[in-house]
């Protein structure tokens, strides 16, 4: 089964050895559930890093029907009204890093234990070329090797991205780079980090106008929800 939707927020998130078991209650009892539940939203699952290999510790995914509904005015609203728990727990991140992304290449196949993430920013003029070598090329191959279940591809979309800020008139650098993100799914994070390192090598990507080393994280699966 493919994603639920053409849209998804990602985030990566850290906080300190010490608050961390408040944090996973948080993710776990209220914070996966609230997103869920709000209009156009579908699944979400969160990640922690695999044996020290993602910086931050922890990724967490959200899908949804459209990259929009990740800056209606309900959405926005949340954000800027959260609950005491989710206000408490968020000053304490000590990494955060948040990407608003329209599905590019959705070659997902139901939910693998492992993902590992590949972040890299191409040059803009080549996102066509970009999209179709991923939906063609790049992702077949990556999933044909053994342990991997699929895998999808996008793009951040700076308007939306910066939605919150311009919501909240908060004054602060806003997005100004087109992110992508590979997610390469699989029953373990060996198959996944080897099929990255196969697939999507900045060797790879340099002839999308990549030039520097792509941020790579490898995952493991710690809960989900849906509706």
């Amino acid at each position: 089964m493919a994603l639920r939707g053409k849209g998804m927020l990602i985030t990566f998130t850290e906080v300190r050895p010490r608050d961390e078991r408040d944090f996973n209650e948080w993710y776990n009892r209220e914070h996966i559930d609230e997103r869920v539940n709000l209009p156009g939203f579908r699944r979400a699952r969160r990640y922690v890093a695999a044996d020290g290999q993602a910086d931050p510790r922890y990724m967490a995914t959200y899908e949804c029907d459209t990259v929009g509904d990740l800056a209606t005015r309900r959405y926005l609203k949340l954000l800027a009204n959260q609950t005491p728990w989710s206000q408490r727990v968020m000053a304490r991140f000590t990494k955060f890093h948040r990407l608003t992304l329209r599905i590019r290449a959705d070659l997902a196949h139901g939910v693998g234990g492992a993902v590992t993430c590949v972040r890299f920013v191409p040059d803009p003029a080549m996102a066509g070329r970009l999209a179709t070598w991923l939906r063609r090329v790049a992702l077949p191959a990556a999933i044909e090797r053994p342990g991997m279940v699929g895998g999808f591809a996008a793009s951040n979309e700076l308007d939306v991205a910066n939605a919150p800020a311009r919501a909240q008139g908060v004054d602060y650098p806003q997005a100004s780079t087109v992110e992508w993100a590979v997610v390469l799914e699989g029953a373990d994070t060996a198959a996944t980090a080897a099929a990255s390192r196969a697939t999507l090598s900045r060797r790879a990507l340099a002839p999308f106008g990549v030039t520097g080393a792509p941020t790579v994280g490898t995952y493991m699966l710690l809960f989900g929800n849906e509706r």
